[in-house]
């Protein structure tokens, strides 16, 4: 499967080499540059940097391997495939010694350059995730990524520190779309012992099941259409590190049963392949749908379930810790004045009530694309006022905040069960009947809902 925008440079002073292989990776689905000389080579490497390079060892002016050498040195994660038509340990070894990963005996069968040059995709493609995830982490993206003062937020990083010392913990996060489960799940394993190995991710809904399971545990060359070569899955990509499961509900069953068994073996084997296969990575699991419901529909694996829910993290919805509004988007501001190179101070005290008394369905990443589109739409602002947003949170009403269930005390006075009985239903109304939802807007655990629905009969 071609990873999409791959750039591969065909460096071969051949016109006809040159022009068969380019032709070739371009029906593969490649974008494909070529030179004919090492010099000119390297002027495209330094203007457009393709993913891979076909360099043939034989070449006008400087050679492959002095070409080779140059371009590493400039471009340390490029991979370099090389090319020739005099196979020889000597050139082979020398070629390798400098940093190329493969080498191709000219003529070669197609096959074996597609096979070659989709290795050397997916290895750029692990390269530079590793290498935009080591970013991330100079920056600080462990606890300090967690923006927030309220005593839900504190809850949630105490959580993340008392897992740091675990780093084999499996790990289940749970929380409404945009809430920051992904900012969760990369401080967990940036607080590990794992910080300095791979954090790879996927999203179990966006991908059909074939793919998925590819994506996640690799394939053996022939066991699908297009499976023209081995690939290496998401769990032996990140060997030592963790991967994030986002929407784990969605999991097919196939996909269930693969990744129970490298739960509770440590193995797990390509599609198409017999070979068991160790595995050393943490798994990090999240979910928007309260999966005992989904097991309790035949949909999600109760084992599987019992197997991923060793650590839970509930993170709220900011709706529930509207007080931390304040120093997200504050945090907002400053990023998107760095990136933006502006000079926003802050938000008035009129746009900041409308921002409090917002509802938030979309949660913090809906609070971050307010911001970004006032940022967008208002150039040249110093301070966010109400008008910079939109029309949905203009009609905010300051100092009213329909979600809290707040019970009233009539003239008659009241009855303590039947005001805990209306608060329940209430709650299960507006969560759907989603328990943990419904237990979240209560300021309880899924537990003690579940006696109060007994002790009330409430079915």
């Amino acid at each position: 499967m071609t990873i999409p925008s791959a750039r591969v440079l065909v460096v071969d002073d051949e016109k006809l080499i040159r022009w068969s292989v380019s032709e070739r990776l371009q029906r593969s689905g490649y974008e494909v540059l070529s030179a004919e000389s090492g010099e000119q080579a390297l002027e495209m490497l330094a203007a457009n940097p393709p993913d891979v390079m076909l360099l043939d060892v034989r070449l006008p002016g400087i050679d492959g391997v002095q070409t080779l050498q140059r371009a590493l040195a400039e471009n340390a994660d490029l991979i370099v495939l090389m090319m020739s038509a005099h196979s020889t340990v000597d050139i082979a070894v020398d070629a390798m010694k400098h940093g190329a990963m493969d080498f191709l005996v000219k003529p070669f069968p197609f096959q074996a350059l597609d096979a070659a040059v989709e290795r050397a995709i997916a290895t750029a493609r692990t390269r530079r995730q590793i290498a935009a995830l080591a970013s991330e982490r100079r920056g600080g993206t462990a606890l300090e990524a967690i923006v927030g003062a309220s005593s839900a937020m504190e809850q949630v990083r105490s959580m993340i520190s008392r897992l740091g010392a675990s780093d084999t913990t499996t790990v289940l996060i749970e929380g409404e779309s945009g809430c920051g489960k992904e900012v969760v799940g990369r401080a967990i394993h940036f607080q590990s012992a794992r910080a300095e190995r791979p954090f790879l991710q996927v999203n179990c809904a966006a991908l059909p099941e074939h793919l998925l399971e590819s994506e996640l545990f690799g394939h053996e060359r022939g066991a699908f259409t297009d499976a023209h070569a081995q690939k290496r899955g998401l769990f032996e990509s990140a060997e030592g590190g963790s991967v994030m499961l986002d929407e784990i509900g969605d999991l097919p069953p196939g996909g269930q049963a693969k990744l129970l068994r490298l739960l509770e073996n440590k193995t797990f084997r390509r599609v198409g392949g017999v070979q068991e296969l160790r595995s050393d990575v943490r798994v990090i699991a999240a979910t928007n749908v309260d999966l005992e419901q989904r097991v309790a529909e035949g949909r999600f694996r109760a084992d599987l379930f019992f197997r991923l829910n060793v650590v839970r993290i509930v993170v709220p919805p900011l709706r529930d810790h509207v007080e931390d509004v304040g120093a997200l988007a504050a945090h907002f501001i400053a990023r998107f004045n760095s990136e933006m190179k502006r000079q926003v101070r802050g938000v008035t005290p009129a746009a900041m009530e409308l921002l409090k008394a917002y509802r938030w369905p979309g949660n913090v990443r809906e609070l971050r694309n307010v911001v970004e589109r006032a940022f967008i739409l208002h150039a040249g602002v110093e301070e966010i006022r109400p008008e910079h947003l939109s029309p949905e949170l203009r009609r905010a009403t300051p100092g009213k905040r329909a979600d809290k269930l707040v019970p009233s005390v009539t003239p008659d006075g009241l009855v303590l069960d039947d005001v805990e009985r209306k608060l329940i239903v209430e709650a299960m109304e507006r969560a759907s009947g989603n328990q943990s939802k419904a237990a979240r807007l209560l300021g309880v655990s899924r537990d003690t809902l579940r006696y109060r629905l007994k002790k009330h009969g409430i079915g």
